[in-house]
């Protein structure tokens, strides 16, 4: 089992790499880069850069338990077919229009070169906030018989937040890693991990980096008991 608050993960006790995905959450340039599309917000993409090395071990720990790792990355159609007239009236209010900002080809979409994205992995792009929402991920996962699952990325408050949801009303069970997501808003932040742990976990379970990597490693351990 993996250690965490409000109870420990998973709830009965049956930590299986078979059945549990990571799901790393648009770690993109747009996102982490001081021109990309969080930058153009106002916000400081810092505390964003600041979990790769985080997100990098934690990735690392699961592919050597076995565990399958899912990236998504957010962003519309190059030729913007699937950007209603709302979504291109928020792109002029933040000044993007005639920008490449979020959208699928440009370089601000791709994946941040830290994080290595291995063949094996599975790639999921979304227009959408959350990571179901008109894709292709929960057929995946059934498909592979994934029960379970651990969430870390950006932004918590959002997509990662909004991701999470989406999974638990789909009854998987989700371990958000604290210290493997970040946000432009502090407060929104410490606000989307107390969320998790209300009502004793209404949305899953919640650990850090260290603890995940520790009940990984006990499965490796020869005097484990099933």
């Amino acid at each position: 089992m993996i250690h965490a608050k409000p109870f420990d993960y998973p709830y009965d006790g049956r930590l299986d790499p078979a059945v549990t995905a990571l799901v790393i959450i648009d770690m993109q340039q747009d996102f982490l880069s001081t021109d990309g599309y969080f930058a153009r917000q106002g916000y400081d993409p810092a505390p964003l850069r600041a979990i790769l090395p985080a997100v990098t071990r934690l990735i690392g720990g699961c592919r050597a338990a076995g565990i399958r790792v899912i990236h998504t990355r957010q962003g519309y159609r190059a030729d913007r077919a699937d950007m209603t007239e709302y979504e291109k009236w928020r792109r002029r209010q933040s000044g993007m229009e005639g920008s490449d900002v979020l959208l699928r080809g440009s370089p601000g979409f791709e994946i941040v070169p830290e994080i290595e994205v291995l063949p094996q992995d599975i790639l999921v792009d979304k227009t959408c906030n959350g990571a179901f929402t008109h894709t292709d991920l929960e057929h995946v996962l059934r498909a592979r018989g994934v029960t379970h699952l651990m969430l870390g990325g950006c932004t918590t408050d959002v997509c990662v937040h909004s991701t999470l949801r989406e999974a638990c009303d789909r009854n998987f069970q989700c371990l958000t890693v604290s210290d493997a997501c970040a946000s432009g808003d502090a407060y929104a932040h410490a606000a989307a991990l107390h969320m998790v742990t209300v009502e004793y976990g209404v949305f899953g379970a919640l650990a850090t980096v260290e603890q995940v990597l520790a009940g990984l490693s006990d499965l490796a351990r020869p005097d484990r008991t099933a």
